[in-house]
């Protein structure tokens, strides 16, 4: 059962979300601003509500599956098994050819269905960061970053601890070419053009 669970949930989180979005506009996000299918380059490329829109589903397809089998009473490592799949779904999702998005709200989903408070922790500090900088890829990783440390002093199992720790890692990867554009001054920062 395990299995199946987490093929279906590398199946909808490679549903491109924010690509659909920007197609019913008549956007294809990948060819406009970042090129990122994320809902930063869509609320950019197509609109806030949209960008809106693209953020809820993105997290749902990293809640839904992981709610899920901790409802089943899966163990804890088919759970992270599960959470990761999403995750990676949108990462290298299979409708787009294995391109897909940096999986931050992704990775949010997961992380609520986990454990609420860790999340709690690492949202208040991607909000204490946007705040300080206006930098969006910034305090994504700021709060990945912070969600394995929140699991660990929540006294977190083991198993969501390392899973917290591969999504963090997985994120910074994927954020490689904005820390370039952080390093040289150059990232967007929210409300600039």
């Amino acid at each position: 059962m395990a299995l199946t669970i987490a093929i279906l949930s590398y199946l909808l989180g490679s549903i491109p979300t924010g690509y659909l979005v920007g197609l019913c506009a008549g956007v294809d996000v990948r060819k406009t601003g970042s090129g990122n299918i994320g809902a930063t380059n869509v609320a950019r490329a197509v609109g806030k509500g949209q960008g809106v829109a693209t953020l809820l589903a993105d997290v749902a397809k990293g809640f839904v599956p992981v709610y899920f089998a901790t409802q089943l009473g899966l163990a804890q490592s088919a759970v992270a098994i599960i959470g990761a799949a999403a995750f990676l779904g949108h990462l290298y999702p299979i409708f787009l050819k294995f391109k897909g998005g940096k999986g931050v709200a992704t990775a949010l989903g997961v992380m609520v269905a986990l454990s609420p408070m860790a999340a709690l922790v690492l949202l208040i500090a991607f909000a204490v960061v946007m705040l300080a900088s206006r930098i969006v890829s910034l305090s994504s990783m700021a709060g990945a970053l912070t969600a394995p440390i929140a699991l660990w002093l929540l006294d977190g199992p083991t198993t969501y601890f390392i899973l917290a720790l591969f999504l963090a890692a997985m994120i910074i990867v994927r954020h490689r070419g904005n820390i370039q554009r952080l390093l040289a001054g150059t990232e967007p920062r929210m409300g600039s053009s």
